[in-house]
C-alpha cells in the first residue's frame, strides 16, 4: 500500500536521486539528438477543398506511413550490437 504522503512517482524520484551518483551512460539506450518534427508528405500542388485528386494524396500518405511502420519494425528485428 503506498504512503498517503506521497505522490504518484516519488519513489521513482527517490530511487533516481540516491543512484545518480554512480549512473553511467543513458538509461534508454541512446541519447535524443533533439527535438525534432516528424517527417511530413509534401505534394507539388497546393491543397484546395476542390481538389480532385485526393485518391492519389491519399495513396502517399499511406505509402508514407507504411513505409515508416516499416521501418520501424525492421529496427525490432535487427540484432544486439
Amino acid at each position: 500500500m503506498s504512503d498517503q504522503n506521497k505522490g504518484l512517482y516519488d519513489d521513482q524520484y527517490e530511487r533516481f536521486f540516491k543512484s545518480k551518483d554512480q549512473a553511467q551512460g543513458y538509461d534508454f539506450q541512446e541519447a535524443q539528438s533533439g527535438s525534432a518534427a516528424p517527417p511530413a508528405v509534401t505534394f507539388l500542388q497546393k491543397l484546395r477543398w476542390w481538389s480532385w485528386d485526393r485518391w492519389k494524396r491519399m495513396k502517399t500518405i499511406r505509402a508514407a506511413r507504411d513505409r515508416r511502420l516499416e521501418e520501424i519494425l525492421e529496427i525490432k528485428n535487427l540484432p544486439p550490437k
